[in-house]
């Protein structure tokens, strides 16, 4: 590991000389590309270099015992000795995280979709509290939320709804949340107190750039329809909602959120594009399936990755078996702590891998 730290710090040694070369600062498309890597390279290096100080005050400090010290002076280095050995263990286990591979999707703005699953009215609700609780959640990160695509009905439930999020690392965080969540309450509407099991799931797809993804015109059909509210209240008289379906896969992606039928199509492609670029990454990695199935199941009570517990004020996530309480705050968009436990379950086992 640390013969390919080297590697890379000479790596970065090589860039600063390049960009600094009067034949490159004259061509912008080069400098940016060099600057560009360099930037990528910049944490582990100074990771790295932080590592090598630690490592030589470690062994200039070792050395001291061997200059005849007094018993107290003595047991202050060893003291030294331990503190510095602690740092200098957690700086390499950072450096192990820093290399792990990083997911080339972590830095994409997202297309989130959450549709009700088991148990009627009640799953819609559920599905509405995710998409409020998820909305919150990008707002504290200042990322924009914007809706796609909108089913609900009077009673203010959700039966499916896709939204964007934009903002640099929203795949990074929001990548964790894919798959089916199951809640546990007392709906409103139950008058005898009776606990519910109810369902949503939620599909997380990176948005795709236009060069990576060419649709062919011929390839679509494009339907404009009349786009309406809750309970097909509040139609627009003029039809501006957007349809377009993609021949080769029957996948369909619908807008209507916008006044403007340009805009709809425009969020419509992006929908579109998401999902073709998606199930071509599934296909890259070897998947059998196409990785949005396997994100959302079939929505049924025993699939799940977590669980929102009312009675018991207890989320429990069953991929790392931990259990968080106050739900109410994380409902209102305090995901930092559940996510972050994820996240570093899913690092050791990254680790783990690479030890085998």
């Amino acid at each position: 590991m640390l013969a390919r730290l080297e590697r890379i710090e000479k790596r970065y040694l090589e860039l600063e000389e390049q960009m600094a070369l009067p034949e490159v600062t004259a061509d912008l498309k080069k400098l940016q590309a060099l600057a560009q890597e360099r930037s990528g390279l910049e944490n582990l290096v100074t990771l790295y270099r932080n590592y090598k100080d630690k490592a030589r005050m470690l062994e200039e400090t070792k050395k001291m015992l061997t200059e005849g010290l007094d018993e107290e002076m003595t047991a202050m280095v060893k003291h030294e000795i331990e503190s510095l050995e602690s740092q200098l263990e957690n700086q390499l286990h950072e450096l192990k995280l820093a290399l792990l591979p990083k997911d080339a999707n972590d830095d994409r703005d997202i297309i989130v979709e959450i549709r009700a699953g088991t148990g009627g009215d009640e799953a819609g609700l559920f599905a509405a509290d995710l998409f409020r609780m998820y909305s919150r959640y990008a707002q504290s990160k200042k990322w924009g939320v914007d809706i796609i695509d909108a089913n609900e009905t009077s009673i203010g439930s959700i039966k499916e709804i896709i939204f964007e999020v934009k903002g640099k690392g929203a795949f990074s965080r929001f990548k964790y949340e894919r798959g089916v969540h199951r809640v546990q309450r007392v709906p409103t509407t139950e008058s005898s107190g009776r606990i519910h099991t109810s369902t949503a799931t939620v599909a997380v797809l990176p948005e795709a750039r236009e060069v990576e993804v060419y649709i062919n015109p011929k390839d679509i059909r494009i339907d404009i329809f009349h786009s309406g509210g809750a309970g097909g209240q509040n139609v627009n008289k003029v039809a501006t909602a957007v349809r377009i379906t993609h021949l080769p896969t029957g996948i369909v992606a619908v807008c209507q959120d916008e006044r403007s039928q340009h805009r709809n199509k425009t969020k419509a492609t992006a929908v579109l594009r998401a999902r073709l670029l998606n199930i071509e990454q599934s296909k890259q990695e070897g998947e059998i399936t196409e990785q949005r199935r396997s994100q959302i199941g079939s929505g049924e009570r025993a699939e799940k990755i977590r669980t929102y517990n009312f009675p018991q004020d207890r989320i429990t996530d069953h991929r790392v078996g931990l259990s968080f309480h106050n739900l109410p705050r994380i409902l209102e968009g305090e995901l930092d702590e559940l996510i972050n436990a994820i996240a570093t379950s899913e690092q050791a086992k990254q680790l783990e891998a690479q030890l085998v």
